[in-house]
């Protein structure tokens, strides 16, 4: 029987600041060239450079955690760049080039020698220092290898092996760090199965007051089952901060089987804290995650797909770990398998949604669709966060056909342009 369909008509706030891109570019000019005239090119390139975020550096110099731009001044350039940028990496070389000095067939000659060692690049060929749509696209450019370089010095840090069920979301570290850049730290799951000491457990209190304060209602728990399940937030966070980590998946299960409570609390408050958190040791969907907040400064919900209408091309999706930075309001509920420990039941606002799913064998592929979330449900029958959201009947017979994998995971506002460029750009 179906449940009545709940629209939530508040705005959605998902966001955390994050920091204006900056990179480092270094000038590439020929000694043959007029060197007044050159000084007065190389100048006011430079100042737009500069105003966009970047730091002049020179060549050879170390910025590993910073994109890199080079500004091709003048013909005769091409192997001073080669050596200039080193070994060909995961990172695309941006390229400036401009109208004269032959600039852009030097950027072309650099590029295409790129990308015969197997590497990546873009020209951004700017009409003049004042090309404000030129230097917008190179500014987005650098936003987007921003990102990858954040990626490239994440730590994911895997709390347990990934839960048995998910037999196509298990990728090696290997290839996880090869494809995205992340490196998959692995924490002993006795970390978080352990009782908490009496610190931790007044911090916990804390916590779970703030849940139950926050709550418009608690159905099935007690104080205790929220204390309990707010406990582990410390026993991750130690974690998180011992280990330099930017993100965990969590093999959440075994807290419901030995400890007798839940995880979802802790991985909604995680995330709230700006630390991308997933459950049942899922890897792929925390990489997703990252991404996202990455890229948008936004938080996500990582979500069973549990029901298809083909007629009107709706996917349902349902779990329990959403941030209640995403709903407009939510309930403390049990968790819907076992009856045990806390899981949140959301109301998340209507309108527009962005689902997103990496995996293949290598996760490399993406599926990434704009929807409308249409209402919240309340199905007995399925985890407590329950919405419906409207994708398209293509959509839907696309993902029978060809499943990446379990876990969907749903950010606010539509953003499929954006994030399928980003990933043409730096994965495929």
């Amino acid at each position: 029987m179906r449940t009545q369909c709940t629209p939530v008509p508040v705005p959605m706030v998902s966001s955390v600041a994050m920091p204006a891109s900056r990179f480092t570019f270094i000038e590439a000019a020929s000694p043959l060239h007029d060197p007044k005239s050159l000084r007065s090119l190389l100048d006011g390139y430079g100042r737009a450079l500069s105003s966009l975020g970047g730091v002049k550096a020179e060549p050879g110099a170390s910025h590993a955690s910073l994109p890199r731009v080079v500004l091709v001044a003048t013909g005769g350039t091409e192997q001073v760049i080669l050596d200039a940028v080193g070994e060909v990496g995961r990172l695309p070389l941006l390229l400036a080039a401009h109208p004269g000095h032959n600039s852009l067939p030097a950027a072309m000659e650099v590029l295409a020698r790129v990308q015969q060692l197997g590497g990546r690049g873009a020209i951004h060929f700017l009409q003049g220092p004042r090309d404000e749509q030129g230097l917008r696209e190179l500014s987005a450019a650098v936003g987007d290898v921003s990102v990858a370089c954040a990626l490239e010095h994440a730590r994911i840090g895997l709390v347990g092996a990934p839960s048995d069920w998910l037999v196509a979301s298990m990728p090696s570290q290997g290839d996880v760090r090869a494809a995205w850049g992340p490196e998959v730290v692995p924490i002993d799951l006795d970390s978080i199965l352990r009782p908490s000491d009496e610190g931790e457990m007044q911090r916990a209190g804390a916590l779970a007051a703030d849940f139950r304060r926050g709550a418009l209602g608690m159905q099935e728990p007690s104080e205790d089952d929220v204390a309990s399940a707010t406990s582990v937030h410390g026993l991750l966070k130690l974690q998180v901060q011992s280990q330099r980590l930017d993100a965990v998946a969590v093999r959440c299960f075994d807290l419901v089987t030995q400890r007798k409570t839940t995880g979802c609390l802790a991985l909604a408050q995680l995330n709230d804290e700006g630390i991308t958190a997933g459950c049942e040791g899922d890897v792929v969907s925390a990489v997703a995650m990252l991404w996202i907040q990455r890229m948008m400064g936004s938080r996500s919900w990582m979500a069973n797909p549990s029901r298809i209408q083909l007629d009107r091309g709706v996917l349902s999706l349902a779990h329990c770990t959403v941030p209640r930075s995403m709903v407009g309001s939510y309930r403390l509920r049990s968790h819907f398998e076992s009856g045990l420990g806390v899981g949140l039941q959301g109301q998340m606002p209507v309108g527009p949604v962005t689902l997103v799913r990496i995996g293949g064998a290598r996760m490399r592929e993406l599926r990434v669709v704009d929807g409308i979330l249409l209402c919240n449900t309340d199905h007995p029958d399925l985890c407590r966060t329950q919405v419906e959201v409207e994708v398209g009947g293509d959509v839907l017979r696309e993902m029978l056909a060809r499943p990446l994998g379990n876990h969907v995971v749903v950010v606010a506002g539509h953003h499929a342009a954006r994030l399928r460029r980003w990933h043409t750009t730096m994965i495929a």
